[in-house]
């Protein structure tokens, strides 16, 4: 049998082969190159959106770039939601490198949440650990941790470090 720490070593490490286009009506001064990442299943997209919009932006008008969010065949993406859920959800049958549009303009003001700053990922990303331990330990794990403890946490979920 498997240790638990092989098991959370192989889920912390589990990657989605990604490509990111940007969407066709967005207005460009040349064609943009697909960008492809591998990224971490647990993270959040809006964790590679620095990356992703650094890309696209070479190739974009500075006045017609606005808020970034991503949609797969037609469906918003949301960020609060981890990669590999979202891949699961939607992508799980298809194959391999998963296709995610990239959007500029137009934000879909229904179906997404704003986010505006990695603060706001942070504070939601220790919500669900601490409503997850809750859950699985009564708040044991989460209240015998310090602050720097939990900082540690998210630095090593931001930084991909196990």
């Amino acid at each position: 049998m498997t240790d638990d720490k092989d098991v959370l070593r192989d889920v912390w490490f589990g990657r989605i082969p990604t490509c990111f286009t940007l969407y066709q009506d967005e207005i460009t001064e040349r064609e943009a190159e697909p960008y492809y990442l591998l990224l971490p299943r647990i993270s959040y997209l809006t964790l590679v959106t620095d990356k992703v919009k650094k890309h696209f932006q070479k190739v974009m008008r500075q006045e017609e770039v606005s808020e970034i969010w991503f949609e797969y065949e037609g469906t918003p993406l949301k960020w609060h939601y981890p990669i590999g859920l979202l891949f699961d959800l939607h992508a799980s049958n298809t194959a391999l490198p998963w296709s995610i549009t990239v959007h500029f303009k137009n934000f879909p003001e229904k179906d997404l949440l704003h986010c505006h700053s990695k603060d706001v990922i942070e504070a939601h990303f220790m919500a669900c650990i601490k409503e997850a331990d809750a859950l699985k330990h009564k708040s044991q794990v989460i209240n015998e941790m310090q602050k720097k403890d939990h900082k540690q946490l998210w630095m090593g979920l931001q930084n991909g470090k196990y």
